[in-house]
């Protein structure tokens, strides 16, 4: 391909819509466009790159006996509704496009696509002789992102491959499951990434266990928590730990005490000299579902301790399964209660409160009380007294009240002792989740009713994994790890091209000559090439060369005559070197991918 051929535009300036550097860069570089806030225009040099991401992913798929198909992109809103996420995805901060059509039918863009592709295995697959299947696409999808940010890290229309397989047994579903586990690490270092499988929590998708692939790089938004030796790692939505021993209480009895104002642990240690492991944090919080009136939540924590907000969903979740789907849950306020409660003052023996829905007193229902381990394992503590002003100094579990439903409910922090050997401690790397893989067991498959014959004759739910990788995420996590302060830096893999070919002066027929010969042959070759034949000076050329980052350059200069150019390795391991033109077309027949 010629450059002037190539319809590239390349930027000086960072854009103002720019906030991480892979995006910057492909917006530079000529890669992509944006058209509205998330929703951008994949321009030819981008376009080869997700050609070569998809064509490893397909590779490996292929290795593990998985089908390319393509599944619809609208959806019907039954198929969510009997899954029981058409609430979720719609409703509150649902991330579901949404319409309705002229026959008044609700139709969503398919974020992801478990319900679809079951209620086909539902047609198709009768017996257990036709199991094990693992159907995937590479496909576009739809998230009505509240805030899209950071380009294709999250945009509202993307490109992902997402697998799905089906099993007769728990067994064989583990064995897909690791065996994607595998193909997933081999597409990431074919592709050039250094990514990091770590333990996830599988969120709206559901499932018994999942594995999130990060790709370590400063601009990440997931936190990543993993142990020095490299046996732990995990999201810290998922992560688990031991927190700092609890200072002993030394007090002999529960008295109580004046706090005058002091609603916060940091007003209420300060004032009187306890230190927050000694405190009990008590939050009041309500919880939203689309299928029952709301519910009264009350969690008690250690006073130096955080509220995971995942872990607290999936504990409301899984004790109101009832309740259809949790849409939100938020801090309880004095709005949404028919009595009085003193706020900032709150103990764990807190009375029932009366909900309030506009000018109607809810019909009671009891609080769900749970407690953190950190909470639960505290002798005596500190807490409030449920008056204004006044805390208790001594409280113990038992004389003020049961102890509540233990659950982990603290989001672990870098430095916290591991679970696995505690004189290991957590340390904090960012990550961007480019891969994340789910056993779903028999969720989607009980609710669509996706059953099949068994050897015994009887009818049973399918077993189901499912498995994505962002694909156009993956390409700018690329960037994001491959770069420097003149451009991107493709791993050879996945660059759009592999060499590109810069005349000094397109008006020296001797440099011209040259380069179209050399142009060709590595065309001959098999070699992704680019000639730069713009009528451009030099130093424009290759700072455009730099910027869109090829991993070879070919400069055809003043040595033309002598059949001199000069090799530069983008990747700087080998620097700049200058040789003859036969040696340099050895070199690069002899890369990845080129013909022999």
């Amino acid at each position: 391909m010629r450059v002037s051929r190539l319809m590239l535009v390349t930027l000086r300036d960072d854009p103002a819509e720019a906030e991480i550097t892979s995006h910057k860069l492909l917006l530079r570089a000529g890669y992509m466009r944006r058209l509205a806030p998330g929703i951008f225009a994949y321009l030819p040099l981008l376009w080869r790159v997700l050609q070569k991401v998809s064509a490893i992913v397909r590779e490996e798929m292929a290795a593990v006996d998985a089908l390319e198909t393509l599944l619809p992109q609208l959806q019907p809103a039954d198929l969510w509704r009997r899954s029981g996420r058409w609430d979720g995805y719609t409703a509150g901060e649902g991330i579901m496009f949404h319409l309705v059509d002229r026959q008044e039918r609700s139709l969503g863009l398919g974020p992801t696509h478990e319900e679809v592709v079951t209620e086909l295995a539902a047609d198709l697959l009768r017996s257990y002789r036709q199991l094990p299947v693992c159907l995937y696409q590479i496909q576009t999808k739809f998230r009505d992102e509240i805030r899209p940010r950071f380009g294709l890290m999250r945009g509202r229309e993307f490109i992902m491959k997402d697998a799905y397989s089906f099993h007769a047994d728990e067994a064989c579903l583990r064995r897909t499951y690791a065996a994607m586990d595998g193909a997933y690490r081999r597409i990431f270092e074919r592709c050039g990434l250094r990514a990091v499988a770590v333990e996830a929590d599988s969120g709206a998708i559901g499932g018994s266990a999942s594995q999130e692939f990060m790709v370590t790089a400063e601009a990440g938004e997931d936190l990543i928590l993993a142990s020095p030796d490299g046996r732990y790692a995990a999201n810290q939505e998922r992560a688990v730990s031991l927190p700092a021993a609890a200072v002993p209480l030394e007090v002999s009895a529960c008295h109580p005490l004046a706090t005058p104002a002091q609603k916060s642990i940091e007003d209420l240690c300060t004032a009187h000299g306890f230190d927050a492991t000694q405190t009990l944090k008590v939050l009041l919080l309500l919880a939203r579902f689309a299928a029952a009136p709301p519910r009264g939540v009350l969690v008690c924590l250690r006073g130096d301790q955080q509220l995971n907000d995942v872990k607290l969903a999936n504990a409301v979740t899984a004790r109101c399964a009832d309740a259809g789907a949790l849409l939100e849950i938020v801090p309880l306020l004095a709005d949404h209660l028919w009595d009085t409660v003193p706020f900032g003052f709150l103990g764990p023996h807190l009375e029932d409160p009366a909900l309030r829905q506009g000018e109607k007193r809810l019909a009671e229902v009891p609080l769900l009380r749970l407690a953190d381990p950190s909470a639960a394992d505290l002798e005596a503590f500190v807490c409030g007294a449920n008056r204004s002003d006044e805390h208790l100094v001594g409280a113990r579990w038992g004389e003020l009240c049961p102890v509540p439903e233990v659950v982990d409910l603290r989001a672990a922090q870098p430095g916290d002792r591991c679970l696995h050997d505690p004189s290991q401690r957590l340390e904090a790397a960012r990550g961007i989740e480019v891969g994340h893989i789910f056993q779903l067991g028999r969720k989607y498959s009980e609710a669509l009713e996706a059953r099949f014959t068994n050897e015994a004759g009887s009818e049973e739910p399918l077993w189901m994994g499912c498995y994505g990788i962002g694909v156009s995420r993956l390409a700018q996590a690329a960037v994001e790890q491959h770069h420097d302060a003149d451009g991107i830096r493709w791993p050879v893999a996945i660059a759009p091209y592999t060499v590109i070919i810069v005349i000094a002066s397109s008006q020296d027929p001797v440099q011209v000559a040259l380069a179209e010969e050399l142009y060709g042959q590595l065309l001959q070759a098999g070699i992704d090439v680019l000639l730069d034949d713009r009528p451009e000076r030099a130093g424009v050329k290759f700072k455009d060369a730099d910027l869109i980052g090829i991993p070879w350059r070919l400069v055809v200069g003043r040595g033309a005559a002598e059949r001199k150019v000069e090799l530069v390795d983008r990747s700087g391991d080998t620097g700049k070197r200058e040789l003859g033109a036969d040696a340099a077309l050895e070199h690069l027949r002899g890369l990845p991918g080129a013909s022999p």
